[in-house]
C-alpha cells in the first residue's frame, strides 16, 4: 500500500465525518504543541488506518470504542469516539452492551471509567 499523497487533507475529511467541526479544534490543539504534529499523528491514524477497506467506520468506531475504553486511561479520546461511534449509527445500546463488556475483559475500574465517559458523550448528543 502506498502513502496518501495528503494524509492531513484525508485525515481531516474523515475526521469531519465522524464529528462535525472537530477537524478545526483538533489541529488548533496539535498545532499549539507542533506544527507537524497534526500531519502526522492525524496524518497516520485517519488517513493510513482508519481510512483502510476492509473494515467499515461503524464497525471501526466501535473497535474504538472497546479498546479505549478498555485502556481506562483516555476519557477524553473515549468521550469523542463515543460521540464519534453515534454520528456512524451505533445506537447507545450497543455502546451499553460494548462498556458492559469491557468490565469482564479489562475490569470493573476501566468498566466505570468508560461509563463516566459515555453518559457526558451522551449528554452532548442530546445537547445537540
Amino acid at each position: 500500500m502506498s502513502r496518501i499523497a495528503e494524509p492531513l487533507s484525508e485525515a481531516m475529511a474523515l475526521l469531519e465525518k465522524l464529528e462535525p467541526g472537530a477537524p478545526a479544534k483538533v489541529q488548533a490543539n496539535l498545532d499549539a504543541f507542533s506544527p507537524d504534529a497534526a500531519e502526522l499523528v492525524l496524518g497516520y491514524a485517519f488517513a493510513d488506518i482508519v481510512s483502510r477497506d476492509g473494515i467499515d467506520l461503524r464497525i471501526r468506531e466501535m473497535l474504538t470504542v472497546a479498546m479505549l475504553a478498555a485502556m481506562g486511561t483516555a476519557p477524553g479520546q473515549l468521550e469523542f469516539h463515543v460521540r464519534a461511534a453515534l454520528n456512524t449509527g451505533v445506537t447507545r445500546e450497543e455502546i451499553v452492551e460494548i462498556v458492559l463488556q469491557v468490565s469482564v475483559y479489562a475490569g470493573v475500574p476501566a468498566c466505570m471509567n468508560a461509563i463516566t465517559a459515555a453518559k457526558k458523550a451522551f449528554q452532548a448528543a442530546n445537547e445537540s
